[in-house]
């Protein structure tokens, strides 16, 4: 009941990381860009956000969005960023698939436990990978950034990713650690001899023949 328990845990946590990290491959605002302070960007209209995909300027009411289309005369953490959060975008759906089924209260016929305790350990392998994914690029993003402009504060996409990688990365250890040790094991079947009360428990017994010689008077 417990392994149950955690394998479920596990698997929601980890649904929710991976959202998380989708939630962060489509939007922009990871890092907030300005020259001063926060007030006086809004108020000259030079305050910019920038994520994966496009920059984006902020001003009063109005949200200018300038998406990044030269690959080529990208830099290096913007487009590892971008394959990496793909990559684990896109790895996450079957993973999900895979841990779905796998789950102990989910079962196709007479398929043993001891398989669906396999598929999860490979899901729980590949969730990490997804956390792996998402770490990299959420960490690499705004140094690079830092490094080429003047970095600000960190925006929601970003915060998303953090979540969602930490997410990911807990619910694939609990997969993984869950399952590699599971409490099923496999049936067997005993020999039971059931008998009737009336005998008080006891199987009849034999008729026994009694030979007696007889006696001559």
């Amino acid at each position: 009941m417990t392994n149950s328990c955690l394998q479920l845990s596990g698997f929601f946590i980890s649904c929710i990381g991976w959202l998380g990290i989708v939630i962060a491959t489509a939007t922009n605002e990871w890092v907030f860009t300005c020259k001063y302070g926060l007030n006086t960007c809004k108020k000259l209209d030079e305050l910019g956000c920038k994520g994966p995909w496009a920059e984006c300027l902020l001003s009063t009411g109005t949200y200018h969005c300038v998406t990044l289309t030269q690959l080529l005369d990208l830099p290096a953490y913007v487009q590892t960023t971008r394959a990496l959060m793909i990559i684990g975008s896109i790895l996450g759906l079957p993973v999900v698939a895979m841990l779905l089924v796998s789950m102990p209260c989910i079962s196709f016929g007479n398929e043993p436990q001891a398989s669906k305790n396999k598929r999860t350990i490979l899901g729980g392998v590949l969730m990490l990978i997804v956390a792996l994914c998402g770490s990299v690029s959420t960490v690499w993003f705004p140094i690079g950034a830092h490094q080429e402009l003047n970095l600000m504060s960190f925006g929601f996409s970003l915060y998303t990713g953090w979540v969602g990688t930490i997410f990911s990365l807990l619910g694939g250890c609990i997969l993984t650690c869950c399952s590699a040790e599971s409490s099923s094991r496999p049936y067997q079947d005993n020999n039971r001899f059931y008998y009737s009360k009336q005998g008080g428990g006891n199987p009849p017994a034999a008729p026994s023949v009694n030979h007696a010689k007889s006696a001559h008077v």
